[in-house]
């Protein structure tokens, strides 16, 4: 099976479906939308469509449907705004949120899967979006060859 393939599969596997209950918490929320700005980011500024393509994939994630669209929407502009004011700062900060989900397990696994499917919605998932991915796994203490990364 090709990578894109697991990619996709990965954001709607049943594994995260089955774990939606359970993946309601403001640190999952929070680390969710920091790792899409920072996919999103990763290899310069995003332009307006691609901006519209993450939001459009994070309406269809259903794992972020526990939560109002709206919102999920505004964080990810905050950090995206803050991604492009000045990556390496943003960086630090928005690290600093995907971290927040290293206390539970289920919550940092899947927000690796989304930061994955984020990296591929364009229908390819480059060098600089899989380093950025491959950080926050070291950063939530998560093997990235676990991911294919």
């Amino acid at each position: 099976m090709a990578l894109w393939d697991r990619i996709r599969e990965s954001a709607s596997s049943p594994h995260l479906t089955a774990q939606k209950h359970e993946l309601t918490s403001g640190m999952f929320r929070d680390a969710s939308m920091a790792i899409c700005a920072l996919v999103a980011a990763a290899d310069g500024t995003p332009d307006p469509a691609e901006r519209q393509r993450v939001a459009q994939l994070i309406a269809t994630i259903e794992v972020l449907q526990n939560f109002a669209f709206d919102d999920l929407r505004r964080r990810f502009e905050d950090n995206l705004s803050t991604l492009t004011a000045d990556f390496d700062f943003g960086k630090a900060g928005v690290l600093k949120e995907i971290a927040k989900a290293k206390r539970r397990p289920a919550e940092a696994r899947a927000v690796i899967y989304i930061g994955i499917a984020v990296g591929g919605a364009d229908g390819r998932f480059d060098k600089t979006e899989q380093a950025v991915v491959r950080e926050a796994c070291h950063t939530l203490g998560l093997p990235p060859h676990d991911f294919d990364l």
